[in-house]
């Protein structure tokens, strides 16, 4: 068991229900998740739910000190670590549905590329609305919002809820290819253009789960399974 997969299993064991899964995602999902990161340029890219950063590092490797990275994750534990092994990404310990907060206090107006490793079967309606809500908000006109979700859980209700939030966030959404080699097998979507943003009111976000404060019972959102 690698050290990766034993932090993931342990933070699994404590909230099932927030991490999603029991191991890292594969090289194979990483790849196909991050594949709208531009070759070329200086963009903004987000990554909710980083987990132990399977995502991070592949985003890292290709961004190669360009641009800038952001990682917002919930669990303090793996925030903490993620950021002693991604020293060029800026890691967010706060509630993905922040993220219109957290990106504006950083001077920053949009997003080139959101990329998710959120377990959004496991998230209440109204979680699922308020993240997506958040990504639409900030995501450039021409950027692409990647996620994806797991082969064995697509035909539970909240599941196919959050495809439906999902295109009616967004003008486009293209169903990518399964990733096998991933435990358990994934199904990459890749979303873009955002409409308008006024649709989904934003949800308000107590200033006190910022940068590593205690969550509170309400809105969780920045966990993964990457």
């Amino acid at each position: 068991m690698t050290s990766e997969t034993g932090t993931m299993l342990r933070e699994f064991l404590r909230s099932p229900a927030d991490i999603g899964a029991v191991a890292p995602s594969s090289p194979r999902l990483a790849e196909a998740v991050t594949a709208p990161v531009p070759e070329l340029g200086d963009p903004v890219v987000v990554e909710l739910g980083p987990g132990t950063g399977a995502f991070t590092s592949a985003i890292e490797e290709q961004l190669a000190g360009r641009g800038v990275q952001f990682a917002v994750e919930m669990n303090p534990r793996l925030a903490e670590q993620l950021r002693g092994r991604c020293r060029r990404v800026e890691v967010l310990n706060a509630d993905a549905s922040a993220l219109p907060r957290l990106l504006a206090e950083r001077g920053v107006e949009r997003a080139d590329v959101v990329v998710s490793g959120l377990p959004w079967a496991s998230f209440s309606e109204r979680v699922q609305s308020e993240i997506l809500s958040a990504v639409g908000h900030v995501l450039a006109p021409d950027g692409a919002f990647t996620t994806f979700g797991y082969v064995h859980a697509m035909r539970l209700a909240s599941a196919l809820r959050f495809r439906e939030l999902l295109c009616s966030t967004f003008e486009e959404v293209v169903p990518g290819r399964t990733v096998w080699r991933n435990l358990p097998p994934a199904l990459v979507y890749h979303a873009r253009r955002p409409r308008t943003p006024c649709a989904w009111p934003l949800p308000v976000v107590p200033a006190r789960r910022y940068r590593g404060e205690a969550p509170g019972a309400a809105v969780s959102g920045a966990r993964t399974v990457g």
